[in-house]
C-alpha cells in the first residue's frame, strides 16, 4: 500500500512542497548567516578602497544606461496616460507633481532596483557561483582568507553606496522625460510642469527615497552573493544559483517596498 501511495500525484506534490520549503528555509538561513558575518567583518574593514571603487564603477556606470532607459520610458508612459486627461479636466497644474511623486516615491527606485537585479545582481551571482563550482573559493580558504570578507565586502559596500546615486540620477531623468511627454501629449508648458514639481515634492519624499535605495542596494548585493555561494554541480548549478538570486532579489525589494510604504506613507 505504501508503494502505491508514493506513486500518487498527491505524494509527489507533497514531496515537492517539502523540498521547496526546505530550500527556502536553507537559503534564507544562509543569507542571514552571511549577512551577520559581513557585519562582523566591518569592524576591521577587511577590504581596500580600490576594490570598492572597482565594484562601484560596475554598479554606477555599467548599469546606468539600462536603468535610465527603463525609468525614462516608464515616466514617459505614465505622463502620456495622465497628462491629456488631467489637462482636459482643468488639472494640468498637477501633472508634474503626480509624475515626480510617483518617480521619487516608487517608480524610480523600484525600476532602478529591477534594472540592477537583472544586470548586476545576476552577474554577481553567476560570478561567485562559477568561483564556487570551480573550487576557487576553496583555494581562497586554503590561503587563510575569508571569502566573505574578500568577495562580499567590496560588492555589498559598493552596491549599498551606489544605489542611491543611480536612483537619484534615474528619478531626475524620469521627471525630465515626463515633462517632455506631457508637453507633447497635451501641450502642457514646461513652466507649469516644473512649478508643479517644486510644489509637490518635499524633503520627506527625498529622504525616504534615499533610505529605501540604500536598503535595496544592500539586499540585492547580499542576496546575489549569497545565492552564488550556494552553487554546486557545475554549470547547471551556476544557472540555478543565478536564477535563484534574481527571483529572491525581486521578491525581497517588493516586500521591502511594502514595508517602507507602511512605515512612512500610511
Amino acid at each position: 500500500m505504501k508503494i502505491y501511495y508514493k506513486a500518487t500525484y498527491t505524494y509527489k506534490i507533497y514531496r515537492m512542497f517539502l523540498s521547496e520549503l526546505e530550500g527556502f528555509v536553507t537559503t534564507l538561513g544562509n543569507i542571514a548567516l552571511l549577512g551577520l558575518e559581513f557585519f562582523k567583518g566591518l569592524k576591521t574593514f577587511p577590504t581596500t578602497y580600490k576594490s570598492i571603487m572597482e565594484q562601484a564603477s560596475r554598479f554606477g556606470v555599467s548599469s546606468l544606461p539600462i536603468t535610465l532607459s527603463i525609468v525614462g520610458m516608464t515616466s514617459v508612459i505614465i505622463a502620456m496616460q495622465i497628462a491629456g486627461e488631467m489637462v482636459k479636466q482643468g488639472a494640468g497644474n498637477y501633472v508634474g507633481m503626480l509624475v515626480s511623486i510617483l518617480m521619487v516615491r516608487e517608480e524610480g527606485v523600484i525600476m532602478a532596483g529591477f534594472a540592477i537585479i537583472s544586470m548586476i545582481g545576476s552577474s554577481l551571482a553567476s560570478e561567485i557561483a562559477t568561483m564556487k563550482v570551480t573550487e576557487q573559493i576553496d583555494a581562497i580558504r586554503v590561503l587563510r582568507v575569508n571569502p566573505v570578507y574578500y568577495l562580499f565586502t567590496p560588492r555589498v559596500i559598493a552596491g549599498t553606496l551606489m544605489m542611491p546615486v543611480v536612483v537619484i540620477v534615474s528619478s531626475l531623468f524620469g521627471i525630465l522625460g515626463g515633462a517632455v511627454a506631457s508637453n507633447l501629449a497635451s501641450g502642457l508648458t514646461y513652466k507649469a510642469y516644473f512649478d508643479s514639481v517644486w510644489f509637490g515634492l518635499n524633503m520627506h519624499d527625498l529622504n525616504v527615497c534615499i533610505l529605501k535605495s540604500l536598503a535595496f542596494g544592500f539586499v540585492i548585493t547580499l542576496i546575489s552573493c549569497s545565492c552564488g555561494m550556494e552553487a554546486r554541480d557545475g554549470a547547471k548549478g551556476v544557472g540555478i544559483a543565478t536564477t535563484k538570486a534574481v527571483v529572491w532579489s525581486f521578491v525581497a525589494i517588493v516586500i521591502l517596498d511594502l514595508i517602507f510604504a507602511a512605515m512612512f506613507f500610511y
